[in-house]
């Protein structure tokens, strides 16, 4: 066993794991952090997304032992902490960006990773961006919308599909 520390949703974590324990399962089982879901177990699918040092990784990839010392942002994390939902979870939520909700979390976190680093994405963007993720539910269609919407931009003129 292997202990582990780092900073989950702004708060110290630590645990012991064996070396094959993947940060999906550390996060899930021994933080409790059940948000971030396991999908596909391949890194197809993208339900795992989290935030390693700022960065969106597939959390089903990598090991809890190569997160040590990081800092790692969970969609438990999202909102303020009286509850509110932020920009995006609003936005999915008024778009209806969302159906049976096992991929959101991903998504959340996914369109936060690329707001981050562009503001202000076109259409495309964000479809390319999202390559990555699988929904089954949504047709990916509101999905886009509310990633946009999130942006700031205006969707009304985005037909409905």
């Amino acid at each position: 066993m292997t202990q582990v520390n780092m900073t989950v949703n702004g708060k110290s974590a630590k645990g012991e794991v064996e070396g094959r324990t993947l940060l999906v399962q550390f996060l899930r089982d021994t933080m409790g952090l059940t948000g971030t879901h396991v999908g596909c177990d391949t890194s197809q699918c993208g339900a795992c997304v989290v935030h390693v040092n700022g960065e969106a990784v597939k959390s089903c990839t990598m090991l809890a032992v190569e997160a040590q010392g990081a800092d790692v942002a969970t969609i438990e994390g999202q909102a303020a902490p009286d509850g509110t939902l932020n920009t995006i979870q609003q936005a999915f939520q008024d778009h209806h960006g969302l159906q049976c909700g096992f991929c959101t979390p991903g998504m959340v976190m996914s369109a936060a990773a690329l707001l981050k680093d562009n503001p202000k994405p076109s259409e495309t963007e964000v479809r390319d961006y999202l390559d990555g993720n699988i929904c089954r539910c949504t047709g990916y269609h509101n999905i886009v919308k509310a990633i946009m919407a999130a942006s700031g931009q205006d969707v009304s003129a985005i037909a409905a599909e």
